[in-house]
């Protein structure tokens, strides 16, 4: 959507229409320069006794509150960090897993070239 219609949507909707259109990204040294070492990152997303709505799917049940931080257990925090295989040398699974990552990509490419 170009510039000229985000602004012509805007004179017809308001201004909430604006914000939805198309826009390019920040690049990637504004992202990186912007954290600061000094201030503790929180590990949850949310602060303690937030109702969390969506997970109590059973009736007449007490809303799902968020817990302190410090009751979830440790592993939780490190669950979606990327799994960190060992080089077991030759014919390792690392090594498989690589080379099969690699064939699908091989794969996808091939498939999207035939459809050119």
């Amino acid at each position: 959507m170009s510039l000229y219609n985000c602004l012509r949507c805007t004179q017809r909707a308001g201004v909430r229409q604006f914000f939805q259109c198309r826009s390019y990204s920040v690049p990637a040294r504004a992202q990186n320069a912007a954290p600061n070492a000094q201030t503790p990152t929180p590990k949850s997303s949310c602060p303690a006794d937030t109702v969390l709505t969506g997970l109590n799917y059973l009736k007449n049940q007490p809303p799902v509150l968020a817990l302190p931080d410090e009751e979830y257990p440790p592993w939780l925090w490190a669950i979606l960090k990327p799994k960190e295989l060992e080089d077991d040398g030759p014919g390792g699974r690392k090594e498989r897993l690589e080379r099969r990552r690699e064939n699908k990509q091989r794969i996808r490419e091939r498939n999207f070239m035939s459809t050119q």
